[in-house]
């Protein structure tokens, strides 16, 4: 793993320093130039959401960059998540990369490790002193930055009060899980007529939220000692875990219980589930045309999600990272627009869509709002994929999500667990 990495970084270097003999002409016409004369192209890799959620961030950045360099040309290019990483691993291997590319905070340490991404220095970006710890730990490798925390999404319970309140009197949801469970149980009373309906919609295949009830029982993933990651779902704890969301998908779920979470904002658009499991953005998925529903504007809210044992459940911090390709012709402008995306003004839009910062400094104000402090308040004891060399792989093959439909179609858990273990320690320690 370190053997890539370094001679990875050792043909940069020395590219760079051929460079730097056979053409320091050109590199002093470059450094002379000033802004207004700089040309070339930036081609930037954005996801989805920011052209449909957040579409301010890149208006702002692109007008702010475009008035410094107006002779560079500034392209954005919107990627889907379903194909993005296979997009990305054919055009780093020919030569039609991007400069600058939006990554899953789970998809980092791949890229990380085989060399595509340049390093950044830390000092350069906004609030940097306070990024959020899960999201800067998914940059870092051997104590070098070869990334930018972007956003930060903590999950919660997103459900309709209205349907609550019909069934239980109060529009509030319950705090603790036994509570939380009797609930359900008068909501599914209420809605008896209808067979479709969910008082809780939880997918079979939602790996992230099975994962939170295996934290909770105090399993885990993997675990390491510094130097090797083993899987560890076969441990009593995880198990329970597992076999506690198992139970719940079987006993709440009246949709198909073997889908992911893809569409559970969705099914609850369309009036057929009282409670999904999901980013807190997606509580405005449920009601926002043209495929969320705004009848439902007052009726949908979010809380904490009660887990077991009287805590809350922990959530998986996820969220995105902005990194610069290490082909990149053009690193300097490529960091400076980074640095422009995710200054505080920025950061600052993304806390008015509900969406949480890079940083604690402005999340802070955050657990305050009703609106958003099940998500903020989650951060402080949120969980994390490992940080493993294979781990990219392992979500990849769906290793997680099998496990979890094998058991839904009758497998034991421990069965089940036995089998992931072992293609996930087949995995975890290699770099890809």
């Amino acid at each position: 793993m370190k053997r890539k990495l370094i001679a990875a970084i050792g043909v940069a270097t020395m590219i760079a320093g051929v460079a730097a003999c056979g053409g320091s002409d050109k590199k002093d016409d470059k450094a002379a130039q000033t802004p207004a004369d700089r040309t070339g192209t930036v081609t930037v890799w954005l996801m989805a959401e920011s052209q449909t959620a957040w579409p301010e961030l890149v208006k702002n950045t692109t007008a702010e960059f475009k008035a410094k360099y107006p002779k560079v040309n500034l392209k954005i290019q919107y990627q889907q998540w379903s194909d993005k990483v296979q997009k990305l691993d054919a055009s780093l291997a020919g030569s039609s990369a991007p400069d600058v590319v939006e990554l899953g905070n789970t998809e980092t340490m791949t890229y990380i490790l085989n060399g595509a991404l340049a390093e950044v220095d830390k000092k350069q970006f906004a609030n940097s002193a306070t990024w959020i710890k899960g999201l800067e730990d998914t940059c870092t490798y051997q104590g070098k930055l070869y990334c930018v925390p972007y956003y930060a999404g903590a999950r919660v319970a997103i459900y309709n009060a209205d349907d609550f309140k019909a069934a239980t009197g109060s529009d509030q949801l319950p705090t603790t899980e036994d509570a939380l469970t009797a609930a359900l149980d008068k909501v599914e009373a209420k809605k008896g007529s209808d067979k479709t309906y969910s008082p809780l919609y939880l997918p079979g295949q939602y790996w992230y939220a099975a994962m939170s009830y295996v934290k909770a029982y105090g399993g885990a993933i993997a675990t390491t000692d510094g130097s090797k990651w083993t899987a560890s779902l076969e441990t009593p704890q995880a198990q329970q875990g597992i076999q506690h969301f198992i139970d719940l998908v079987k006993k709440y779920n009246h949709g198909d219980q073997t889908k992911d979470e893809t569409d559970h904002a969705n099914v609850m658009a369309h009036g057929k589930a009282g409670l999904i499991y999901g980013n807190g953005w997606e509580a405005g998925s449920v009601i926002t045309p043209p495929t969320g529903n705004a009848k439902l504007k007052d009726a949908i809210k979010t809380a904490t999600m009660p887990g077991p044992n009287g805590k809350a459940l922990p959530s998986f911090i996820g969220g995105s990272d902005l990194a610069v390709v290490s082909k990149s012709k053009v690193q300097d402008l490529a960091k400076e627009f980074i640095a422009d995306y995710t200054d505080e003004k920025n950061e600052a839009t993304l806390v008015t869509k509900a969406t949480l910062p890079n940083n604690t400094t402005q999340l802070e104000p955050m657990k305050a709002n009703p609106a958003t402090a099940a998500a903020a308040n989650a951060v402080p004891d949120a969980w994390f994929t490992p940080i493993a060399p294979g781990w990219a792989s392992i979500e990849k093959q769906g290793i997680l999500k099998t496990m979890l439909l094998d058991i839904l179609k009758g497998k034991s858990v421990a069965d089940a667990t036995k089998a992931a273990d072992d293609k996930i320690n087949s995995l975890i320690n290699n770099a890809s």
